[in-house]
């Protein structure tokens, strides 16, 4: 073993004697790191190709009637995903060099106490996209019944439950437990898309092209605002990025760690939000789960197309929507992991999505969407401005661990530019997302330069006397 790692571990095992956390939260060692660059790339392709996102790409029709065009559409998810995997692979660095989870990332910009505050604006959002995830997939899973009972059994309820409970068991087996999940589920969905597509081209290409290819659509707030939505979906993922690249093996150089997002991204978030539109411009109906059957008037195909949607809401959801508010409710309550993941499967049985995700619009579904990445565009942009302005990208792990360390307590600047930026973030619901990017970041570094003299949370930045 190299000096470095001996060292490495040496402050692992410091760590572990002066805090109080539990072990799921400590730092990751080499050892720990099991995750390959191809499973993640799977990891994030199984992640992108989802149902969820398909909504979000349905999102352009409203009503029947297409906001934005083709053009438009594609230009915005274009737009969007460059963002996106440029704030991954920014954001990645502390947990990839580090170990460390984003609850804990979290400490050096809000202090120990506040993070409570911001933890939860990533767990909460998280747990009822879980719901969302859950009730398109109990949707499909009732499809399934449907089909299979020959009309007797028609209950998206019981279904949701059912979906809900199998995904609890499976989260129960932790991070690693899905990557096969994940493997399949990418490359399986992909080809059920392709075939989808070639459908939609060939037996609704007319009704596609009169919604939607010619539409007039607009170049304003409607196709910035779709840009918002896009990025405000992933707003909860890129911000808690530090919880997946600490499972990736070392050794991966920034650049190539941008390309693992940047790829499975694009073909598959890219991909999915066409389809979704071009699902609700041949149908009018902006749930995938209910338009894909009236496509595929096949009840054999429709069975397996079903499956294939359950199988992917699975996959997203032990990636994207379990671990973070595991670790937030583990960080809250002393809780294990276990105990964490449970409770957040229960807590998304709560999250009423079929409010958020009807048949003829997916509007409450944005609006949910950009209500909360007014609150994330800010907290990923603090934590951007702390680690590569004020702290040159040099962090001392050992005083995030500790309790009575330099981020003891608050940090009244990071919680003051949050509110400003989601503040100013809310003048324009629209825009939130970018708004409160913007403004909070400048917040944050003018008050960590020139308010609250003799803060703690000066040690180590460039703003240390």
């Amino acid at each position: 073993m190299s000096t470095t790692n001996e060292s490495y571990d040496t402050k692992v095992t410091q760590i572990e004697h002066i805090t109080g956390l539990d072990e799921s939260l400590h730092p990751k060692t080499d050892k720990d790191r099991t995750v390959k660059p191809r499973d993640y790339i799977f990891m994030w392709m199984g992640d992108g190709v989802n149902i969820g996102n398909m909504t979000l790409g349905a999102s352009v029709i409203v009503a029947g009637v297409a906001t934005l065009n083709v053009f438009q559409t594609m230009l915005a998810a274009l737009i969007s995903i460059a963002i996106i995997s440029t704030i991954f692979a920014l954001n990645d660095r502390l947990g990839y060099t580090k170990g460390i989870p984003y609850v804990v990332q979290l400490r050096m910009s809000f202090g120990t106490k506040g993070t409570v505050i911001s933890s939860l604006l990533r767990g909460i959002p998280a747990i009822v996209w879980y719901g969302i995830q859950s009730w398109i997939g109990g949707t499909a899973l009732n499809e399934i019944a449907k089909i299979v009972t020959d009309g007797s059994f028609d209950n998206i309820f019981v279904c949701f439950v059912v979906l809900q409970l199998i995904q609890i068991v499976i989260s129960l087996y932790g991070f690693h437990a899905i990557k096969w999940v994940e493997t399949f589920a990418s490359i399986v969905f992909m080809i059920g898309l392709i075939y989808v597509f070639g459908l939609l081209v060939s037996n609704y290409s007319t009704e596609i092209a009169h919604t939607w290819v010619k539409a007039e659509g607009s170049w304003g707030l409607p196709f910035f605002g779709l840009i918002m939505v896009f990025l405000g979906n992933y707003a909860g993922i890129f911000v808690s990025a530090a919880d997946y690249s600490r499972e990736l093996k070392t050794g991966i150089s920034n650049k190539k760690r941008g390309l693992l997002y940047f790829t499975p991204i694009t073909l598959a978030y890219g991909f999915v939000i066409v389809i979704g539109a071009m699902l609700a411009s041949a149908t009018g109906v902006t749930n995938p789960a209910m338009a894909l059957p009236i496509v595929i008037d096949n009840p054999y195909i429709s069975v397996a197309v079903s499956a294939f949607i359950v199988l992917t809401v699975i996959a997203t959801n032990m990636v994207a929507n379990v671990v973070p508010p595991a670790y937030v409710i583990t960080l809250l309550t002393k809780l294990k992991y276990k105990v964490s993941a449970i409770i957040t499967g229960l807590l998304a049985l709560c999250a009423f999505p079929w409010l958020l995700v009807q048949e003829s619009s997916a509007a409450g579904l944005n609006l949910f969407v950009l209500i909360y990445s007014a609150f994330l565009g800010p907290v990923i942009s603090i934590l951007l401005v702390e680690y590569y302005i004020l702290r040159k990208q040099k962090v001392n792990t050992t005083d995030l661990y500790n309790e009575e360390g330099p981020y003891a307590g608050y940090n009244p600047a990071g919680l003051i530019a949050m509110l400003i930026g989601a503040a100013a973030a809310f003048v324009e619901v629209e825009l939130a997302w970018i708004i409160g990017v913007v403004v909070a970041g400048v917040a944050y570094y003018l008050l960590s330069k020139y308010a609250f003299k003799g803060s703690s949370f000066k040690k180590g930045t460039i703003f240390e006397k």
